[in-house]
């Protein structure tokens, strides 16, 4: 119970820290966009663009996590645009008040761009759909190696487990990041179990 609170009240206030940010970061790139010629609906929309294309690109890069696949190029560099548009945007609407009035105007794009990150990790931290189990390893003469119920298992055993598993799997092995936010551990330790077991495996 504990723990689904902090959940809950955690993604309740990061998306109202987000929404208040890009209520104000709109503003401030809707009055730069009327400043430099655009007016009706184009000055409303252009600033939009800009956070749908954070919004798109992280959506992309939020999916590929969860299938554990590489993420697309273009999503990557779209996300870069996005808060490079948005924060200098931001930075210009404030400039003509000196460089501290560009820290105040750049605030609001920031905290957006902070916000809407930690809820990425919080959606990324849920178990995807579909990992299959992994079958108990077997000794040299076919029986079963008995390592216990996938509830008696540590972290680190089913860490390791869900490794090896994604081995023989189709697409590419589990990402140390993906397994220490699945299992709550370090991502040093992760790549601990993970060296020691290419160690242990190794002729």
């Amino acid at each position: 119970m504990t723990n689904r609170l902090i959940k809950v009240t955690t993604a309740l206030a990061v998306v109202t820290v987000a929404a208040v940010a890009a209520l104000i970061s709109y503003a401030h790139m809707l009055d730069l966009v009327r400043a430099h010629g655009e007016t009706g609906a184009t000055a409303r929309l252009v600033p939009f663009t800009v956070d749908g294309l954070i919004w798109a690109a992280s959506m992309v890069i939020l999916d590929a996590s969860r299938r554990n696949r590489p993420v697309p190029a273009l999503a990557g560099w779209s996300l870069a645009a996005g808060i490079c548009a948005t924060v200098g945007a931001n930075v210009a609407h404030g400039a003509t008040h000196g460089p501290i009035g560009a820290l105040v105007s750049a605030w609001p794009a920031l905290a957006l761009v902070g916000s809407f990150e930690l809820l990425m990790t919080l959606t990324r931290r849920a178990a995807p759909r579909g990992v299959s189990v992994p079958e108990p390893e077997r000794t040299s003469l076919g029986q079963p190696v008995h390592q216990g119920s996938q509830a008696e298992q540590t972290p680190e055993q089913a860490v390791l487990a869900e490794y090896r598993a994604s081995l023989n799997g189709p697409g590419r092995p589990l990402s140390q990041r993906f397994l220490a936010e699945k299992h709550g551990l370090d991502r040093r330790k992760v790549k601990q179990i993970i060296v020691s077991s290419e160690e242990q495996g190794s002729p």
